[in-house]
Parts: structure tokens; C-alpha cells; sequence
């Protein structure tokens, strides 16, 4: 069954659909009534929100339109409330848009009318007069409106007839007027039928039995003296309180004066209020809700013992308290929240309601201070949580935002609701190292693939975006690239040494290395490694003079006349080694004559230590060892030839004799 009418006043959308309309039932057309393409209700993601019974409806994004999901009772719903409705909201994001949805239910005619007795006894006096009322009561029928009780009728007799009235709330109800007096002694008892008809189509009705005991001599009803009692009480008053006292009184005399009181609507009242039935005295029994009734109408019926009777109503008016803490209803929470978000952007949208009344239910929202984030309200109740300041998840990766909805009644009531918003990282942030520039030493002669040093870079940036890779800066170093000497592992960082190094040929190594995160797009620190080739001992001393040649020549002449310390001649060696591996040292190894001369120990001076004689030989060979202080040291061997004579030709002859 199609809706009923569409209305769209001031942004609310509102239908009207029939009670018990089957499962599935087009409710409307919510994409078109709303101006909205399809498209859209599907890329915004629509849902229902923060609604009263929303499990009566369903949206049907793929079409557009509002179904009914389940079973609708008017009565169950709004029971004599009218006109009955529920209301809920339609939210769209990527840009968020609210729309109010009202749904007004229809009654159908699905109750016939009941009493609350299947019998009703009277025990009237033979003596009353024509005019006299007897109260029937009500009967109940759940449906309103032109489907609930329009007419009661009475079976055909010749005593009574049946007068209708109206309570103030558009009750019908019933009394018999007594028409033709009764005669006991003809008839003392009648039995009689009245009927309740309401107006649906088909119509619906009801039967209760009347039960007439004819008695003597009771010819005055009791009265009240008042036709409307008013009293107050408090929602949260405890069951005794008391409530008011409602009194007849009856003009006759003896058992014929007794009153007794009763409920004529007793379905609800009962378990609310109690009457005595001999006082009048009415006190709570049950609890008050203020937000399910503002105020209660209690009709009340006085009878004497011969069944005559008055009526009375018996208004009580409830007080609202401060009983119901406000409700926090969030419609929408978008977590994670990029670092990078702008200022003002939506976090969450949420609504806030206290059902109860005036000041009690007017409701202030406020959210943590001194966080990142604030509260905006455009409608009334409803709020949205955006971005106050910038973000930063290397500072703070994850926020509890606690909301706190607070009401206006004394005391206040309050309520919490947080919210755990994770922020999402961006690669915001380059990696790092603790120094512009390392230096390592490598001794050389190092074995190919040796680990020389190992980079570290931090990112504070999450997961990809801190994923660190180091990638070597093609150089040269003495015309080859780096890459031939060096390798560096993208991902641990570890710096290997491709080939063994020579510190002779090269004292160090500058190398530049780039750590890049993985992030789109990456960020990247430079950082300069030096590594410092340290020498090792692999390189002998090399005499430069005098030159070895092989030949036996005399090389240096002393003449016999040479004083002690006489410079004969200077070992001159170098060491292409460094440091400690490069100082050197003379000695002499071998002489013909070692008291002779004597090798200075640091600058490989040879020297007489002694006067010549003549005794000494022309021809002295002398052997000196050259030698490093490297561990273990290295050493070089000189031969020299020295002539101990005043002239060449004394050489040369000595030379020929010996031949």
C-alpha cells in the first residue's frame, strides 16, 4: 500500500502511511521527494540515524526509496496519543547533509470495542423515579478517531433508555436513564444488552450484559460535591503518597445512605492509584513517569446500596524531575584522521537528547579542553567535532575525545561518551641521522667484501613511510667510481669494502650515501662517510744510496790521516710505508775492521770511531742493515766498499799486488 501524502515544509520531509501495512510496503520516494540523484545517496553513504522506532523503516539506497521493515501497531506505538508519528534522520557525508523524516501512522480499524466487565449488576429500588441515571462506564476501544467508539445502544425494553456523553478528552460514554418506573412485583429482574459501535469500515463492536435486581425503597442517588478534582504530585513520589479525597453523600438514611467508590476506568488507573472504597481516599501505588504521561483523568463513580450512583473526575497533574540523564547518539565517526587534515574538518556528528521537560531536558555539550578539537552546532542537539589545531602524529598518534553532554536540571545529570580517533601518518618527515658525516678507519690490505661500517637512519614516520633504503652517490675516487671500491646495503645500511685497499696509493675514501623512506614521494638526508685507510707494514726500506750495482768498486776513500768521526760516507734508504712503518734505523751488520767505524743509528752516517793507523787494511768492507719499526719490521741490506789510503793510485795498487 502506496504512502498516503507527501509533504516537505522547511527541509523536513514528511508521509503517511496506514497502520499494519505489510512488510516491504513503499513508504515514499525519499530520493525524489528530497531533490536528490540516486547516485548520491549511494556515494554519501545515506543512513538512518538517531531516530524514535527506526526499525519501522528501511532505506533502499540502490532506489532511492523508504520501505517499511517491520510490523506497525498505532496503538502499540502511540496508544491514544494522535496524531501519531515518529520521526528520524536521514545523514548523508562527503559534504554531510541531515534531513528530518516524519512518519505519521494512520489508524485502521483492526479493535472492536471492550468493557471492562462481561457483566455489569445493578440493584435498583422500585421506587426510583423516571430520570434516574445509573453510570455504565465506558467501553475501550485502542483505535481513534472516527475508528473508535461513535455509539452505544441498549436492547429493546420498556424501563430504560440510554443517554451518551462526551468526557473532556472526546471519551464517549454511557448511562441508563430510567424511563418507566419499575415494578418489582411484576419483573424483579431484567436483563439487558448494551451494545458499543465504533465508526470503522467495517464497523466493530461490543457487547456488555446488564443484570437489573429490582429493590425497594432506595429513592435518593448519592451526589459529589465536587464534579472535577484537581491535585499535583511529583513524577518521583513514592508509592503511599496521597493523592486527594473525593466525597458523596446520599440523602437517605441507614443502609440506603452507604457509599462505596470505585474506578470506572480501570485498565490503567488501577495499577497507578488506589481508591478505598469507604473514604474516598485515593494514594499512589504504582511509579509516575512524567515522560510517559503528563497527567492522569480518573473518572470516579459514588453508588449507594441500591445501586444509584454519581460520577466525578479526578484530575492529577504531574511535575516534571531532573529523573533522565541526557543521551549521546553518534550518527557518524571518521577514524583514522589524516595528520594532514585542515583545520575544520569533520571528525564525528552526533546528537544529544533528554526527554525530560523544561530546564530538565535542555541540554549543553562540551568536549575535552586543551585538545585538539572543538565542537560546532547548526541545528539544535546536533553537533560535529572538528579538527581545532593542527595535527601530528609523531607527537600524538591517538586521541580519546570525551564528550560531555550535561542537562540544566538541579542537580544536573550528565553523560560521557569517547570517542579512541586514531591520526593516519603522512611522510612528513625526512630520515634522520645523528651526524652529518662518519668516519671509519680500514687498515688496508683488507680482505675483499670486509663490513667496514654500518649506516643507521631514523624516520619518525610510521610503517612505508619510515621504511629507510641508503643508496650509494656515484663518485670517483682516483678516477674509478666509488661503486668499484665500495657497496652499501639498502636495507640495513651496512657499508662493504669490494677490494682490498692500498694506503700507498690511497689514504681515504669520501662517500656519500642518501637514506630515502619509502614514502610517495620519498624524502631523503644526505650523509658523507670518510673512510681513513690506515697502513700496514707490507713495503721494505729502499736504499737510494749508495747504489747497489753489483760490481766490486771502491766507493768511498779514507785517508789515513782521518781524525776520529770522520764522515766516510751516508746510507740514504726511504720507506714508502708511513708512521712508525717508516721510521728507520742503521746498523752495522758486518766490517773487516768494526772498530774501525761505526753507522749513525738514526741518519745512517758512517763514521771513523777510532784513529787510522797504518796497520790498518786499504780495503774494508763494511755491511749495513737498513730497518723499519713496523711489527714485525722490515729491513734492507747495503754492501760499501771503503778504501783506507792518502790517494786512488795507493788503491789501485794495493789492488794489483793482492791480484
Amino acid at each position: 500500500m502506496a504512502a498516503c501524502s507527501i509533504s516537505n515544509i522547511n527541509g523536513q520531509i514528511r508521509y503517511s502511511v496506514p497502520e499494519e501495512i505489510k512488510k516491504g510496503s513503499l513508504i515514499g520516494n525519499i530520493a525524489h521527494d528530497l531533490g536528490l540523484d540516486v547516485q548520491r545517496l549511494r556515494s554519501g553513504r545515506a543512513l538512518i540515524v538517531s531516530g524514535d522506532s527506526t526499525e519501522y523503516v528501511e532505506l533502499k539506497t540502490d532506489k532511492g526509496i523508504l520501505v517499511v521493515k517491520e510490523r506497525i501497531d498505532r496503538e502499540q506505538l502511540c496508544a491514544e496519543t494522535t496524531p501519531c508519528s515518529f520521526t528520524f534522520e536521514i545523514i548523508l557525508d562527503n559534504p554531510v547533509e541531515l534531513h528530518h523524516v516524519t512518519v505519521e501512522i494512520l489508524d485502521v480499524n483492526d479493535h472492536s470495542p471492550t468493557f471492562p466487565k462481561d457483566v455489569i449488576h445493578f440493584e435498583i429500588s422500585e421506587t426510583a423515579t423516571p430520570g434516574a441515571r445509573f453510570q455504565l462506564g465506558s467501553a475501550d476501544d485502542p483505535d481513534v478517531g472516527f475508528n473508535c467508539i461513535q455509539n452505544y445502544i441498549i436492547s429493546q425494553n420498556d424501563n430504560f433508555i440510554l443517554k451518551q456523553h462526551a468526557r473532556q478528552g472526546g471519551a464517549k460514554y454511557a448511562e441508563m436513564v430510567l424511563q418507566k418506573p419499575l415494578d418489582r412485583e411484576q419483573q424483579p429482574r431484567l436483563s439487558l444488552i448494551i451494545t458499543a459501535i465504533d465508526g470503522g469500515n467495517p464497523q466493530r463492536s461490543g457487547n456488555v450484559k446488564i443484570e437489573v435486581n429490582v429493590l425497594d425503597a432506595n429513592d435518593n442517588a448519592p451526589v459529589f460535591n465536587q464534579s472535577v478534582y484537581k491535585a499535583i504530585v511529583a513524577e518521583n513520589s513514592p508509592t503511599g503518597t496521597y493523592i486527594t479525597t473525593v466525597n458523596a453523600s446520599d440523602a437517605d438514611s441507614g443502609t440506603n445512605s452507604l457509599v462505596s467508590y470505585s474506578f470506572t476506568n480501570m485498565k490503567v488507573i488501577s495499577e497507578i492509584f488506589e481508591l478505598d472504597e469507604r473514604t474516598g481516599v485515593i494514594k499512589l501505588t504504582g511509579d509516575l513517569d512524567y515522560e510517559k504521561a503528563k497527567k492522569y483523568e480518573i473518572d470516579i463513580e459514588a453508588k449507594d446500596q441500591g445501586g444509584l450512583g454519581d460520577s466525578a473526575k479526578v484530575i492529577v497533574d504531574l511535575i516534571d524531575v531532573n529523573d533522565n540523564a541526557p543521551t549521546i547518539s553518534i550518527m557518524s565517526f571518521f577514524t583514522p584522521v589524516s595528520e594532514d587534515a585542515p583545520l575544520g574538518t569533520t571528525i564525528a556528528i552526533f546528537s544529544v537528547k533528554d526527554v525530560d521537560a523544561g530546564d530538565n531536558g535542555h541540554v549543553v555539550c562540551t568536549v575535552d579542553q586543551n585538545i585538539q578539537f572543538k565542537l560546532q552546532s547548526s541545528l539544535r542537539n546536533y553537533y560535529s567535532l572538528v579538527t581545532d589545531a593542527a595535527l601530528d602524529r609523531e607527537r600524538v598518534a591517538e586521541y580519546n575525545i570525551t564528550i560531555t553532554a550535561t542537562d540544566s536540571g538541579s542537580p544536573a545529570l550528565s553523560a560521557l561518551k569517547t570517542l579512541n580517533l586514531k591520526v593516519s601518518d603522512v611522510n612528513d618527515n625526512p630520515p634522520r641521522f645523528q651526524k652529518s658525516v662518519y668516519t671509519t678507519y680500514v687498515a688496508e690490505n683488507n680482505p675483499p667484501g670486509l663490513s667496514i661500517f654500518t649506516l643507521s637512519a631514523q624516520d619518525d614516520d610510521w610503517n612505508q613511510n619510515a621504511r629507510v633504503s641508503y643508496l650509494l652517490d656515484e663518485t670517483t675516487v682516483g678516477g674509478s667510481p666509488v661503486s668499484s671500491f665500495i657497496s652499501v646495503n639498502a636495507d640495513s645500511g651496512v657499508v662493504h669494502a669490494l677490494r682490498g685497499f692500498d694506503y700507498e696509493q690511497i689514504k681515504s675514501v669520501h662517500v656519500c650515501v642518501k637514506a630515502q623512506d619509502g614514502g610517495s614521494p620519498p624524502l631523503s638526508t644526505n650523509v658523507t662517510l670518510d673512510i681513513i685507510i690506515q697502513d700496514q707494514n707490507d713495503n721494505a726500506p729502499q736504499v737510494l744510496y749508495p747504489v747497489q750495482t753489483g760490481a766490486s768498486v771502491v766507493a768511498e776513500i779514507v785517508p789515513r790521516a782521518a781524525d776520529v768521526g770522520y764522515l766516510v760516507t751516508k746510507v740514504v734508504a726511504v720507506d714508502v710505508d708511513s708512521g712508525q712503518n717508516a721510521w728507520l734505523s742503521y746498523k752495522l751488520q758486518k766490517a773487516t775492521d768494526r772498530a774501525l767505524f761505526g753507522v749513525g743509528l738514526q741518519n745512517g752516517e758512517i763514521r771513523t770511531v777510532r784513529q787510522v793507523t797504518d796497520k790498518d787494511a786499504v780495503k774494508q768492507k763494511l755491511t749495513v742493515v737498513v730497518e723499519d719499526n713496523g711489527q714485525p719490521s722490515r729491513s734492507a741490506v747495503v754492501s760499501i766498499n771503503v778504501a783506507v789510503a792518502d790517494s786512488f793510485p795507493e788503491v789501485l795498487s794495493d789492488s794489483k799486488g793482492r791480484c
